[in-house]
């Protein structure tokens, strides 16, 4: 433990999610250890997010004005909506350049344990652009967890009507992984969702 001033600014950065001890001390020291290092930028910059960034009001992303560039951009597939639990998915998504159509976030999972349910995500708005829309298809890409698994479960409930194709993205095996490493869970949907090569 460092005294005063310094300790603060350790715990500080250890409250941001994925910084530990140890990545919070060395960000606090390159901090002081560092004359270049001007922490006035950092410190405008995290004013400037805090005042300028919301969430678009058709998808729910992250966005410096109301509708995110997704939901602006005539190129992208109107009639597809690729259903994310956080903004940080529609990024991992993006890498992948295979999806051309639309998000909508949700702004988690359902938990009943953390006391989320489905009226505390963006669900409504999920129907509202749905009935007030043509697409045909919704993929759900919620995480291969038990709230997220959850999640799927309820939408595809919810969402079957007619017109409306609802896929969930394929899980299984990851590129480079062993076998014998794989969990039950992992290794089953691999064989439920196992493709023909011939």
């Amino acid at each position: 433990m460092y005294e005063g001033i310094v300790q603060d600014l350790i715990d500080e950065f250890g409250r941001l999610p994925g910084v530990g001890p140890k990545s919070a001390q060395r960000i606090a020291f390159y901090i002081v250890q560092n004359e270049k290092y001007d922490p006035a930028a950092l410190s405008e910059l995290l004013h400037t997010v805090r005042e300028k960034v919301r969430f678009c009001q058709t998808c729910g992303m992250i966005s410096d004005s109301d509708t995110c560039g997704f939901c602006s951009d005539p190129r992208r597939n109107a009639g597809m909506i690729c259903v994310v639990e956080e903004a940080k998915d529609v990024l991992a998504i993006e890498r992948t350049r295979e999806f051309r159509g639309l998000y909508h976030v949700l702004g988690g999972a359902i938990s009943p344990i953390d006391g989320v349910g489905p009226d505390d995500l963006r669900i409504k708005e999920l129907m509202s652009r749905l009935a007030s829309s043509e697409v045909t298809e919704v993929i759900i890409a919620t995480d291969p967890n038990l709230e997220g698994e959850a999640t799927a479960t309820y939408l595809s409930r919810l969402l079957h009507q007619p017109g409306l194709t609802v896929s969930r993205l394929a899980s299984g095996l990851p590129v480079g992984g062993d076998l014998e490493y794989a969990d039950e869970v992992t290794l089953g949907r691999a064989f439920e969702g196992r493709r023909s090569i011939s």
